[in-house]
């Protein structure tokens, strides 16, 4: 169960396999759109773990978009926080926002930030970023659920990479000790993180063997193929008294060729060009407008920097009378002694001459 109507328990919408697997590859463009517009932002991981995304926003988590706070949802944190852009358009396709308002990704304050920002946005259940934090808030959730008597469910997105933080095994052991079988941790396990290959900065393999012997029940499954996410996501763990863990093998960049296996594309967001020929290989190019979209990302930040302006002092450190510039007006007098001493500086520099050296 997933889209669902708080109020009268019905379905919103059911998605089939087959369209599971469209939605994924069209948020795939989005996301390449997206990360064009901001000049920013990580476009290997957000592409390998679209499948996962849409999966679990469009078929398996159960949530109202209407009702983002409804207490009987189902929690997802997102501990892969830099792959935010995924979980933006998990929420947009689900309902929650308009896909086009994912291009605002990275302006100024959009409330679709470089990192999942929950105060802002709706759906979002925790700000994240700092990587390995994520499965202890997960536990916690997870935890609260159990005593409250709630029978929602708690997903946590990881990285493979991430799997190298301490504090990640700590959350581990917790879950195991407090039998949360309610919790699902998913690995996005695309091999490759910032520095290179996960296994030359720090192998975590046997990953599957380490989460079996923390006392969770471990499947691992191939990352892009929907049947097999939509199965291991949906299994029924009520009883059983064990966590599951998901280790999804993906691929890094996936669906745009120059972007697959290379850790380059981890932290880098594609030119107009690269976004052009991303999604031509995606086969989306005419399903979305992102010549408007583009367009409506630049209009944006242009006017959020024009608000920005009309709130600051005008100061001008190289004007043409910068030594008499009156800075006690916005700034403290210590500083404002400062800041002319600063401009003196400056404009004696300059002009080719120091304290000791006058001008002529």
């Amino acid at each position: 169960m997933a889209l669902v109507n708080s109020a009268t328990g019905k379905l919103i919408r059911e998605y089939s396999i087959e369209e599971l697997v469209d939605a994924a590859n069209l948020m795939r463009g989005y996301d390449l759109v997206a990360l064009c517009a901001a000049g920013s932002g990580h476009a290997g991981g957000t592409l390998s773990i679209m499948d996962i995304t849409a999966a679990l926003y469009l078929k398996v988590a159960k949530h109202d978009p209407e009702n983002p706070g409804w207490a009987e949802r189902d929690r997802i944190v997102w501990s892969v926080g830099h792959k935010a852009p995924s979980l933006y358009l998990g929420l947009a396709f689900a309902g929650f926002c308009k896909p086009q308002e994912v291009t605002l990704l990275r302006k100024l304050g959009s409330s679709f930030q470089g990192h999942p920002h929950w105060v802002k946005l709706p759906g979002t259940e925790f700000s994240t970023g700092s990587l390995g934090q994520g499965l202890s808030l997960a536990v916690g959730v997870a935890l609260a659920g159990k005593l409250n008597r709630k029978n929602y469910r708690t997903f946590c997105l990881m990285g493979d990479g991430e799997q190298q933080e301490g504090q990640i095994w700590e959350a581990a052991m917790e879950a195991a000790h407090y039998k949360l079988d309610n919790l699902v941790g998913i690995v996005d396990c695309n091999r490759l993180q910032i520095d290179g290959a996960v296994k030359d900065v720090m192998n975590i393999d046997p990953i599957e063997e380490k989460y079996k012997s923390f006392g969770w029940d471990v499947v691992r499954i191939d990352g892009h193929d929907m049947k097999q996410i939509v199965q291991a996501l949906s299994q029924d763990r009520a009883g059983s008294g064990r966590p599951l863990a998901i280790v999804a093998d993906t691929v890094k960049g996936k669906g745009v060729s120059f972007m697959e296996n290379v850790a380059g594309w981890h932290g880098k967001a594609p030119n107009h060009e690269e976004m052009i020929r991303g999604l031509a290989e995606l086969g989306v190019a005419e399903r979305i407008p992102y010549a408007s979209l583009l367009e409506y990302a630049e209009k944006y930040q242009k006017q959020a920097m024009s608000v920005l302006a009309e709130k600051q002092p005008e100061v001008t450190l190289l004007g043409v009378q910068p030594a008499n510039t009156d800075w006690s007006t916005e700034l403290s007098p210590a500083v404002a002694a400062a800041m002319d001493a600063l401009v003196q500086t400056a404009i004696k520099e300059l002009c080719g001459h120091s304290e000791s050296e006058p001008a002529a």
